[in-house]
């Protein structure tokens, strides 16, 4: 549902700002807009937002510095809206930190769905979680949405510590693609490949000791990714101290 959700439009054309925010206030969201990147950012500097929808194709900053600097300051999912479709624009859009990447022209049907996905995964567990991750280079604190590698913060997106949380709720099993988009994005995302190697290879800059040498997220060959914890069993207990 997005009945009482906060919803920023960022699209530097009149028309689609007013069809959408129509469209949207319908189903009981507020809807705010904005005609450029730095119009969007004095907004969110003022009121909390819930989703943002963010065209690529603006003049002045443009939608990917946009996606950036809204990264770098803020943790709400962003969904990129553009007329180019293709692989090399959504995985640019991914790259700059979007959560989720819808082509123009799109049913609104479509939008809502998308909407309530990225809703949906905001505050994502699963009942076997661990409350804490506790080893010599990574130590993750889930409650409190806190990640620390090699000793610095780190600053992960909404969905980056969505599909860290998944993985490592089931660690050293290799967990499928398929099984992977379809609990963080959905259903309907399951064929999406290319949206897991972009959000992992952005995760394991984050928190691998080497990027290109992974030792926490690891891949298995046509099937997909594990979390690997050399000691669970000491992993948890340190996290059972430290909680």
């Amino acid at each position: 549902m997005i009945a009482n959700r906060t919803i920023l439009l960022i699209d530097d054309e009149p028309q689609i700002r007013r069809v959408l925010r129509t469209g949207l206030s319908a189903h009981g969201a507020e809807v705010l807009d904005a005609q450029s990147g730095e119009e969007a950012l004095e907004l969110l500097r003022a009121q909390a937002v819930d989703v943002v929808l963010l065209d690529m194709n603006m003049p002045g900053m443009g939608g990917l510095a946009t996606c950036r600097a809204i990264r770098n300051g803020w943790d709400m999912p962003v969904i990129v809206v553009s007329v180019r479709d293709s692989e090399r624009d959504k995985v640019e859009a991914l790259d700059a930190g979007a959560d989720d990447f819808v082509t123009k022209p799109f049913g609104f049907d479509e939008l809502l769905a998308r909407i309530r996905s990225a809703l949906r995964r905001t505050g994502f567990a699963t009942d076997t979680t661990p409350k804490r991750i506790a080893t010599e280079y990574l130590d993750v604190d889930f409650a409190m949405r806190r990640v620390t590698a090699g000793g610095k913060p780190v600053r992960l997106t909404p969905t980056e510590f969505d599909i860290l949380r998944y993985l490592s709720a089931q660690p050293n099993t290799p967990v499928p693609h398929k099984r992977l988009l379809q609990a963080i994005w959905g259903p309907e995302y399951s064929d999406q490949i290319e949206y897991l190697r972009v959000f992992i290879n952005q995760l394991r800059k984050k928190i691998e000791p080497s990027a290109s040498k992974p030792t926490f997220i690891v891949t298995e060959p046509r099937i997909g990714y594990r979390f690997v914890l050399a000691d669970v069993a000491a992993t948890e207990e340190a996290a059972a101290v430290l909680a």
